[in-house]
């Protein structure tokens, strides 16, 4: 055995299965701006798996949604300002998950929290920020919560 197990450093990518991936970009797209990174299509031209861009990382929707909706299970997504987004989910036809966060599942069935990135200690690298556009603030709780880590 080593000595030393790795670090966990962070997500490189999310794969979220989808029953038609065309149409979740459709959906994603009424909700978030963002960038496709690149997609695949089969012989008959129809995209089997479409890579939306995060900046250093990305979203991967597959074809092939087989399970039903997730009730708990989650991940977040960290968005530049989130005060529209329950409006643009609820507009794209997105299932509202009640509670203290703001949570909504897509058509077919992933459950998406999203997070404003200035009240969360996650941070990205300065020139990602450029990158994407977005102003590197952060709240003073999100300030606290970084220098409490020692990541500040």
């Amino acid at each position: 055995m080593p000595d030393r197990k790795p670090k966990l450093v962070g997500v490189n990518h999310i794969a979220l299965e989808v029953g038609d991936v065309a149409e979740a970009l459709e959906f994603y797209g009424r909700i978030f701006d963002f960038d496709l990174r690149g997609k695949n299509e089969d012989d008959a031209g129809r995209i089997t798996m479409a890579f939306i861009d995060m900046g250093d990382q990305f979203i991967a929707l597959g074809q092939g949604r087989e399970q039903g909706p997730d009730a708990h299970r989650h991940f977040g997504l960290v968005v530049d300002d989130r005060s529209t987004v329950a409006d643009l989910a609820r507009a794209a036809g997105a299932d509202m998950v009640e509670g203290p966060f703001l949570d909504f599942r897509d058509p077919w069935g992933n459950r998406i929290e999203v997070v404003d990135y200035r009240d969360i200690q996650f941070t990205k690298a300065d020139g990602v920020m450029a990158k994407l556009g977005v102003a590197p603030d952060k709240s003073d709780e999100a300030r606290q919560q970084i220098r409490d880590k020692g990541l500040g």
